[in-house]
């Protein structure tokens, strides 16, 4: 087999802000592995907070083109290297490159005889409470009636309000990604109840969430930071009822299949989450969102262009990639 990985970069419509960072763009990797004519591919971000970037992750690839080029499963492929955004980009274009050799879709090679449209969240970052009152605006006129909203620490119960006058219909999930104190999960999230807000994403940093199981919330946490690979789910009961799984973080759809089966039997719920990235990235995402509880597959609407055989978005609605794009 033969491989290529090439960098891209993607411009975003507006400069995506969240507690710890600013994304004016989405840098990119693409694995394309060929067998003959036939060709799959997979798309990764990389996590930015684990000093992933696209050249590490180019390296991560290159460090095993023998591997690959040999031919190598996807299991093979989870033994051979760590979870993270390089294995992902590989796994992914394996399971497109087996989906090309049996005509079956991917989502029936996943054990899913057929799939439905997704729910997505609808990503707002943090800013002024008048500045996310008017995004919020604007994705009611674009019929995006389920908000992520990202959240920094002070002032957040403000910034929410705004955005609830402004879009009274809205379900509405909030991300603080780390950055919370002790204080504001005591603080916030009886108010945040009465503001409609169902679901609150990392509050607290990595390795300091020991005291959610302490706090009595209203509304359930979810652990996004705090649940990378298989290995992370054991620790994080008692503190987090839901776990978001992004491929970049798992590795790959293949990891991120198990960690659903093993979250559930751990009584939690399970969301998709995405880094930024196009449609070729959300593609197998979509397929393990059939498995999970909430999606947050709205990366392509962020960006200023999407890939021209991108998926197809109605408001709040994802539908399913064509074959052309993926799997």
């Amino acid at each position: 087999m033969d491989l290529e990985v090439r960098i891209a970069q993607w411009d975003l419509a507006t400069p995506l802000r969240i507690s710890n960072s600013v994304f004016p763009c989405a840098k990119t990797i693409v694995v394309e592995i060929r067998d003959g004519n036939l060709r799959g591919r997979g798309e990764s971000n990389g996590i930015f907070y684990r000093g992933e970037t696209v050249d590490t992750l180019v390296r991560s690839v290159e460090a095993v083109r023998p591997a690959l080029e040999r031919g190598i499963s996807r299991d093979a492929l989870c033994a051979l290297m760590p979870a993270g955004g390089a294995r992902n980009a590989i796994d992914c274009a394996l399971w497109d490159l087996e989906s090309k050799r049996t005509s079956t879709r991917a989502w029936v090679l996943a054990g899913l005889p057929t799939v439905r449209p997704l729910t997505t969240a609808y990503t707002i970052g943090v800013g002024t409470p008048e500045a996310m009152a008017a995004s919020a605006r604007v994705a009611a006129t674009r019929q995006l009636d389920l908000l992520k909203l990202k959240l920094a620490g002070a002032g957040d119960l403000e910034r929410v309000r705004a955005v609830r006058a402004a879009h009274p219909q809205a379900r509405i999930i909030v991300d603080a990604n780390q950055g919370w104190s002790e204080h504001h999960v005591h603080e916030y999230p009886a108010e945040l109840a009465r503001l409609g807000v169902s679901l609150i994403e990392q509050p607290l940093p990595v390795g300091q969430d020991a005291v959610l199981r302490e706090v009595d919330s209203p509304i359930p946490f979810c652990a996004d930071e705090s649940c990378q690979a298989s290995d992370s789910l054991g620790g994080l009961v008692g503190k987090y009822q839901w776990v978001n799984l992004k491929l970049d973080k798992t590795g790959g759809l293949t990891e991120a299949l198990r960690m659903v089966s093993i979250a559930r039997s751990l009584d939690m719920r399970v969301m998709v989450g995405c880094m930024l990235g196009t449609s070729l990235a959300i593609a197998p995402a979509f397929v393990l969102g059939q498995r999970c509880d909430l999606a947050d597959l709205d990366a392509p609407l962020l960006l200023a262009n999407d890939r021209a055989e991108g998926i197809r978005y109605d408001g709040n609605q994802v539908h399913s990639p064509r074959p052309s794009l993926w799997g």
